[in-house]
Order: structure tokens, then C-alpha cells, then sequence
């Protein structure tokens, strides 16, 4: 394909024999050593990891939670969001520390207000199932420039568009899956 001599590239190719990336053979010629055998199937593990497998415990309040609560919760708990789910535990929205930040900031009434006036709706969060791929969630955090996504599985009731909160997965459990993966090598 490039038009190079084997002599031409020995000397690189005995480098690549040297560290084990390929292997040669007289007469039957060069293939994947074990170290690239190894990389590849690390890089095949990482692909295939799924959401349920990595996804942390999710912090819920409820709508009627009131900011105040909710602040006190996210400090507590040192997240970036809180979930907000209804009465019957089904998600109904999302606060991050921004929308808290923003409605308290000169606002003395602001801590007795319920978290569902200030949350983003279900109708426009980005949620992850247990069954897509970490990679599929990464990529939806980096597009969607947000910090975690809830991963959700279907409402029992069966009802289309009600999600029942099982987890959350955030870029600190992509990095730690990731260096987890690394540790191994």
C-alpha cells in the first residue's frame, strides 16, 4: 500500500518486534504481537463497558423540596445536580448548581421556593439507559456540555415518557472507570 521494501523498513519494524506490538516469523511474515493483542482488547473491554456497570447512586429530592433543602443537599452530598423525582419516586426534572446559584443571588424569597419551579424538565434532559455504552454517555455529556446524565429504566407502570431513577453517571465515573482500566496494565 506504500510502495516501501521490507528492507526499506526493517529497522522499524524490528522496533515494533522489539517492544512487542508485532511478531515475525521467517517465511510467513509479521502479525499483531502481544502487547497490541493486549491494547486491542482493553480498547474492545472499553467499547463494550456499559452505563449500569459504572453509574454511581443518584441523589433525588422530591419536587416539593425547597431551595434551601436542595442547596444543604448538594452541598452535603458534593454533587453537581440533584435528580427531582414526583411523589411516586418517577424522574420529573433536574436542578445543577447553576439554576441554584442564579435564583438565590438577590433573591431573599428564593429559599422557600419549591426546587420545581427553577428545575429543567423532563421534556429537555438528556438521560442514559443502563444498557447504552459509556462511550454513548460520554459523548452525550461532552455535546451536551453538562456534567452528569441520570440513568433511567422505564416507569413500572409501563406508561411512555416515565422514567424510574436508577442511577447517575457523571465524568468523575467515566475518568475513574478509565483509570481503573489503566491500573490493570
Amino acid at each position: 500500500m506504500l510502495n516501501l521494501t521490507r528492507p526499506t523498513i526493517r529497522s522499524d519494524l524490528s522496533v515494533l518486534v522489539m517492544l512487542d506490538y508485532i511478531d515475525a516469523k521467517p517465511k510467513v511474515g509479521y502479525f499483531l504481537g502481544q502487547r497490541a493483542q493486549t491494547e486491542n482488547g482493553n480498547m474492545q473491554h472499553l467499547l463494550e463497558m456499559k452505563v449500569g456497570d459504572v453509574h454511581g447512586v443518584p441523589v433525588i429530592v422530591r419536587e416539593t423540596t425547597t431551595i434551601q433543602e436542595a442547596v444543604v443537599t448538594l452541598f452535603l452530598e458534593n454533587v453537581g445536580h440533584l435528580i427531582v423525582t414526583d411523589e411516586g419516586g418517577l424522574l420529573s426534572g433536574i436542578v445543577s448548581r447553576k439554576d441554584l446559584l442564579k435564583v438565590t443571588l438577590g433573591n431573599a424569597s428564593a429559599s422557600t421556593m419549591p426546587v420545581s419551579f427553577i428545575m429543567t424538565r423532563k421534556a429537555n434532559m438528556i438521560t442514559v439507559l443502563p444498557d447504552d455504552t459509556v462511550l454513548e454517555a460520554a459523548r452525550k455529556i461532552i455535546a451536551y456540555q453538562i456534567d452528569s446524565l441520570p440513568v433511567v429504566v422505564p416507569a413500572p407502570s409501563g406508561i411512555e415518557g416515565e422514567w424510574k431513577v436508577v442511577g447517575r453517571i457523571s465524568k468523575t465515573n467515566i475518568i475513574k472507570m478509565l483509570l481503573g482500566i489503566v491500573a490493570e496494565n
